[in-house]
């Protein structure tokens, strides 16, 4: 009886000790942080003359973009990866990521957030709607940020 005691106890200390030391796996966009060109679109052409600098920064499952934030009061939002794969350029090979992230704000005006990653360069749209009617339209191109050591 004891015996068996001491079995669950210990067993019980290796399951609760495993479960609090698990990280997850953390995808390919975790930490990264790309700096975008951004332009509103009207009428399929960009609105403006120059477009907006941005950041676009992807942790732990979220993503925050200065833009959504600034503009439409959007935090930092999930963001699930829809592919992720590698595919060969000349004898190298090259990270091709997608992603997706829709989230909904106090005003009821829900964004998403469309990026594809192709090696170290982005692009994608922010698409924020209201009741399902197209409010804005933003296009973004960028690189990956370097991270200074």
């Amino acid at each position: 009886m004891i015996q068996t005691k001491k079995i669950i106890t210990v067993a019980a200390c290796v399951l609760a000790f495993g479960l609090f030391s698990f990280k997850g796996d953390k995808d390919a966009l975790d930490k990264k942080i790309y700096t975008l060109q951004v332009d509103e679109m009207k009428d399929g052409k960009p609105k403006g003359k120059k477009p907006a600098e941005d950041e676009l920064e992807f942790k732990d499952g979220k993503v925050f973009t200065n833009i959504a934030f600034e503009k439409h009061g959007f935090k930092w939002m999930k963001y699930k990866v829809t592919k992720d794969s590698t595919y060969d350029d000349e004898g190298e090979q090259k990270k091709w990521i997608e992603a997706e992230s829709m989230a909904t704000n106090e005003m009821d005006e829900t964004l998403v957030i469309n990026v594809k990653v192709d090696a170290y360069d982005i692009s994608g749209t922010y698409k924020l709607t209201k009741h399902d009617v197209p409010k804005k339209l933003y296009e973004f191109v960028g690189k990956e940020k370097v991270k200074k050591k």
